[in-house]
């Protein structure tokens, strides 16, 4: 038997990716290395409550994402927010163009942003 990770155990022909969080004891360093690592995290638990996908269902587009490309430079909440947006599209919550969009417009907003302030989405930005 292998470490738990998704909905699988992985034997020692797969491993993790380098940063995912360590279930086997409390760590010292903060689970989360940015807040929109945390963001995501609260965003898949709402949407898991809200009945858009199952547990099973998610841990099966995590470990696909990161099975796809376990070698890659991407972080762990990388392929974690990569595998939300494409189980969101698959359910029909939106499209990938709209999530395409949308990404675009927070990044238009972040250029915008002063550094140290909030990043405040605004009905322009979805027009860039």
């Amino acid at each position: 038997m292998g470490v738990v990770f998704g909905a699988r155990y992985v034997s020692g022909e797969v491993a993790p990716p380098r940063d995912a969080p360590s279930l086997n004891s409390v760590d010292t360093e903060p689970v989360f290395r940015e807040p929109w690592e945390a963001q995501a995290f609260a965003m898949t638990v709402l949407l898991h409550e809200r009945g858009l996908f199952t547990w099973g269902e998610w841990a099966q587009a995590l470990g696909a994402q990161i099975e796809r490309d376990p070698a890659s430079e991407r972080s762990y909440y990388q392929h974690w927010l990569a595998a939300l947006e494409s189980l969101v599209a698959a359910k029909g919550a939106s499209s990938s163009d709209e999530l395409t969009r949308y990404q675009r417009a927070w990044e238009h907003a972040a250029n915008r942003t002063p550094h140290g302030q909030s990043i405040d989405l605004q009905p322009q930005d979805l027009g860039a």
